[in-house]
């Protein structure tokens, strides 16, 4: 079991990241969330890992947080919600925004997350009540060892403004996405939104 990565940050897209750990590249793909808080490539990262292993796939998560590593390892314990789901739920959603609705039986929200229908929130909200009930989910929203907390606050402010806009949140979340994986430098909320709309158009 890989509890954690600790290296030099090589490569990254929102996707996954490539962390080098004294010559040895790891893959560790990521949900959003944890992509918004990593540093810069060359510096120090490190990265709360989830070791998946099954006949037909081996793979690393890599979380930011414990909490979020919790609400994955919580969520891929429900009957077919798989690594990529968890992870969509978690780039839509910080952990305390996603047990609050779950939580709250408020699957109208849980809808918004890629991948998740009707019949899927419905069941989330059954199986995981009482997991998420007495689950520590508080995150902070300090970057990743030498990451900008400025590019965290931007997009935050960004999926605000466009959810404000009419967007729904999935539909925001998606265009932010898409906007840094174009480009991955873009720090301004004012030139997410204006290019994130240009996305969902």
């Amino acid at each position: 079991m890989i509890a954690y990565v600790s290296g030099t940050l090589v490569e990254k897209t929102t996707d996954a990241v490539i962390v080098d750990v004294h010559g040895i590249g790891y893959r560790v793909e990521v949900p959003t969330s944890t992509f918004e808080r990593l540093p810069e490539t060359g510096e120090e990262a490190k990265l709360h890992t989830y070791h998946y292993l099954r006949e037909d796939k081996e793979a690393l998560y890599g979380f930011a947080t414990e909490a979020e590593k919790t609400v994955f390892e919580t969520m891929t314990g429900v009957s077919r919600v798989g690594p990529k789901l968890a992870l969509s739920a978690l780039s839509a959603m910080t952990p305390a925004e996603l047990r609050d609705h779950v939580m709250q039986g408020d699957t109208s929200r849980l809808t918004e997350i890629s991948g998740v229908g009707q019949k899927t929130a419905d069941r989330l909200v059954v199986e995981l009540q009482d997991s998420f009930a007495d689950l520590d989910v508080f995150q902070g929203t300090a970057p990743i060892s030498g990451g900008t907390q400025q590019r965290a606050e931007a997009r935050q402010d960004a999926l605000k403004a466009l959810t404000n806009l009419g967007l729904s949140r999935a539909d925001a979340e998606r265009a932010i996405r898409q906007v840094l994986r174009t480009d991955a430098a873009v720090q301004s909320a004012d030139e997410l939104v204006r290019r994130a709309l240009k996305e969902s158009e």
